[in-house]
C-alpha cells in the first residue's frame, strides 16, 4: 500500500489525468454568438449520446447558455491551440471571438447555435438538463447531429492538464 499524506482536496483533484478541451458555441437568439473554451467536458451517456459542459456563472457564456435551448461542442485539433487559449482568456462581452480567431460561425443543421467549421468534430446539442455543482453549472446536452472531418485524428485532439495543453501519448494497454 502507498503511504499518503492529507492534502487540500482542490490539489488532490488536480491529480486527475488530462481533460479534453473543446470549443463550445452558443447563440442568444438575437444574432449574437459566442465561443468559449471548456475544459470541464464529459460524456454522461452513450445511448442517447449526452455530453456535459461545466461553465462558471461568472462567465458571459453562462448568461447566454441560461437563455438558450442548445449549444454546440466543437473538438479542435492541436493546430488551433492558440485560438483555444485566446477563447479561454477573453470575454465575449468585450470581443468577438469568432472574428478575432478567424472562425466562421457555421449554421448548424438541427440547432440554433452555430458550429465551428475549423474544428475536426462538430456536435450539435439540445440542452436536456442543468445541474448546479458548486462553482460551475453543468449543462447536459443530447447530441442530435454530428459531423467529423474525414481526416480527423483523435491523437491530435487537445487536452488540458495542470496549466498545459497536451495531445495523446502512447497507448500502454488495450481493453
Amino acid at each position: 500500500m502507498m503511504e499518503k499524506n492529507e492534502v487540500n482536496p482542490i490539489w488532490a483533484c488536480r491529480a486527475f489525468p488530462a481533460f479534453p478541451v473543446v470549443l463550445a458555441a452558443v447563440s442568444d437568439g438575437k444574432g449574437n454568438n459566442n465561443v468559449l473554451t471548456v475544459a470541464l467536458v464529459h460524456m454522461f451517456s452513450f445511448n442517447p449520446p449526452v455530453l456535459g459542459i461545466g461553465v462558471s456563472p461568472a462567465r458571459h457564456s453562462y448568461e447566454m447558455l441560461e437563455a438558450s435551448d442548445d449549444f454546440s461542442i466543437n473538438i479542435p485539433n492541436k493546430d488551433l491551440v492558440e485560438e483555444v487559449l485566446y477563447c479561454g482568456q477573453r470575454s465575449g462581452r468585450e470581443v468577438d471571438k469568432f472574428e478575432d480567431c478567424g472562425f466562421e460561425p457555421t449554421p448548424s443543421k438541427k440547432i440554433k447555435a452555430p458550429v465551428i467549421g475549423e474544428c475536426m468534430v462538430n456536435l450539435e446539442c439540445v440542452k436536456r438538463q442543468r445541474i448546479d455543482a458548486g462553482d460551475h453549472v453543468w449543462y447536459l446536452g443530447e447530441v442530435v447531429h454530428a459531423e467529423m472531418a474525414k481526416d480527423a485524428d483523435r491523437e491530435k485532439s487537445l487536452m488540458y492538464w495542470s496549466g498545459e495543453f497536451r495531445v495523446l501519448g502512447d497507448v500502454i494497454r488495450r481493453r
